[in-house]
């Protein structure tokens, strides 16, 4: 990663054929701006629609990075400059005055060496939409396994010493939170909503059950490459 600087919060986005979604998680983020100084990286993994034009009318810096979730979160934290690392879904947005949550965990005594997550929420009204946020938010809070799409704050310290995301191609937010460890995690009073067109396009039930399959794949040992081959 680069030196320190000036920058309170660096914001790191992985995309690839993001430009849907993109445009109104990169204005969550700039409302935050007369509050906080933050900058923006957009690691993207080769998207073919307008994806980067979208990142730099923004504001956000734009790299290039091979296709991955775990080595674009890698690519974009060697490119931070803030002493504290957001790492964010291109299709999470977060609720307004998210930076006053985010502002206070980071001047917490002791937070340094903590990381925190968002609360899960979908776009969705529908009953089902609020089943997946319940399960999803008691899964964080009981079992310390939030995903991606909740987002995770962390200091430069601790981004450090925990080495990094590592190149995989699934389980890559699991594998992170597992090395942070459940006594370090907390749950922010704020909320990130996230797009659930995954949800609306699998099923509200037949998602759910496959994430539940690789998680325990996962845990039982299956390979991540072989996970994300399943995936699809």
């Amino acid at each position: 990663m680069k030196a320190p600087s000036a920058i309170d919060l660096t914001v790191i986005i992985p995309t690839l054929n993001a430009g849907a979604r993109l445009s109104a998680t990169l204005a969550a983020i700039d409302e935050a701006r007369d509050t906080l100084s933050i900058d923006v990286v957009v690691v993207d993994g080769g998207s073919g629609d307008d994806t980067i034009l979208r990142a730099e009318d923004g504001g956000a810096r734009v790299i290039q990075s091979p296709k991955g979730r775990g080595v674009q979160l890698s690519a974009g934290a060697k490119e931070a400059t803030g002493r504290w690392l957001l790492f964010l879904h291109a299709d999470t947005t977060l609720e307004p005055f998210w930076s006053t949550t985010v502002t206070s965990f980071m001047r917490g005594k002791g937070n340094a060496l903590k990381a925190a997550y968002f609360t899960f929420a979908l776009d969705d009204a529908s009953s089902a939409a609020r089943r997946i946020e319940g399960l999803a938010n008691w899964r964080a809070r009981r079992l310390g396994l939030p995903y991606g799409d909740q987002g995770l704050l962390m200091s430069r310290t601790m981004y450090s010493s925990l080495v990094g995301y590592l190149d995989l191609p699934i389980m890559e937010d699991v594998d992170m939170v597992r090395r942070i460890g459940r006594q370090n995690l907390v749950e922010l009073p704020a909320t990130a909503t996230t797009s659930a067109e995954r949800y609306r396009q699998d099923g509200y039930w037949l998602r759910p059950v496959k994430n539940l399959t690789l998680l325990s794949l996962y845990f039982m040992g299956v390979a991540p490459k072989r996970l994300a081959r399943m995936y699809g």
